[in-house]
């Protein structure tokens, strides 16, 4: 399988590329250059916005799959569908699981739940390219698979405030200072690890079956954010002395310093409970009889 990821080397998608190289899989990054590179890759180096650099570095190869981890607009996916309609089997592109209905009118989330975030431009951004591209899969025969991810972690913190690459909120942890969680920290949340997500992942992988269908791949395990946040400290071998403040507040205080995306953080996102229902992806993995399970 010959398979190109746009990007490649972030918190989720580096943990795909390594588990792909151990299926066997033959993978190109496609990225600037800027981080280092994955051992047992094949990188092309190019700025994914300038596409006459794209077609120079991309010429004379065909794809079995296109996974592009970093488009965001549908501007992204008019460019794309000009660069692979015609060399690729698998168009997949990564959405957010931060896409469906907010705030929700059932407690479980499957792949039917609405698609509407009235409070996050980067949400309202992805569902305008899973429109399109939907449009493109059944206009044009364009073969999308589109899978949302939820709160996925490696290399980043967990957590809902103050930056999750930044290790300021662990400084303060072992220092005994407070650490502000939102509301009541009583909404359930669901975190999954990269590694997790790749099972799932790796899976849709030129696999006919997943064309015009779209996925999340998440845990199944729940916790309130007062338990993340007290895992968290377990891990620091601390205590967590936790504030709570209410999400509408921390989005007004942010609104007020120039940090506007921290209200679609928190009122699109964080503050509502998500629970994700994976029948989906389990019964899609006993069809696509992979050699190691989902768990």
């Amino acid at each position: 399988m010959k398979v190109l990821f746009i990007g490649g080397t972030g918190n989720i998608s580096s943990r795909v590329s390594r588990l792909s190289l151990d299926q066997g899989i033959e993978l190109y990054h496609l990225n600037r250059g800027n981080r280092q590179a994955i051992e047992g890759v094949i990188n092309l180096v190019a700025d994914i916005s300038d596409i006459q650099q794209v077609k120079k570095a991309l010429v004379k190869n065909s794809w079995d799959v296109v996974v592009n981890w970093i488009a965001f607009t549908p501007q992204d996916i008019t460019r794309d569908f000009e660069l692979f309609e015609s060399n690729t089997r698998q168009y997949i592109f990564i959405s957010s699981a931060s896409a469906y209905q907010k705030p929700p009118l059932n407690y479980l989330i499957t792949e039917s739940t609405p698609l509407r975030n009235p409070y996050w431009e980067y949400s309202r951004n992805k569902i305008a390219c899973e429109e399109l591209l939907m449009t493109l899969y059944r206009d044009r025969n364009f073969p999308v698979t589109i899978v949302r991810p939820s709160h996925t972690y490696y290399s980043v913190l967990p957590v809902s405030l103050a930056g999750w690459e930044e290790y300021t909120i662990v400084d303060r942890i072992k220092k005994g200072l407070p650490i502000v969680v939102h509301g009541d920290g009583t909404s359930l949340w669901t975190l999954t690890h990269a590694d997790d997500f790749a099972k799932g992942f790796i899976g849709l992988l030129d696999n006919q079956l997943a064309i015009g269908e779209s996925f999340h791949i998440t845990s199944d395990e729940v916790l309130s954010w007062n338990q993340i946040y007290q895992t968290l400290a377990n891990a620091a071998g601390c205590e967590a002395k936790i504030i709570h403040i209410p999400s509408e507040f921390i989005s007004d205080y942010a609104d007020k310093h120039n940090f506007p995306s921290e209200r679609g953080n928190l009122l699109g996102d964080k503050s509502h409970c998500a629970i994700f229902d994976n029948s989906k992806i389990k019964n899609s993995f006993r069809v696509f009889m992979l050699p190691f399970h989902f768990p």
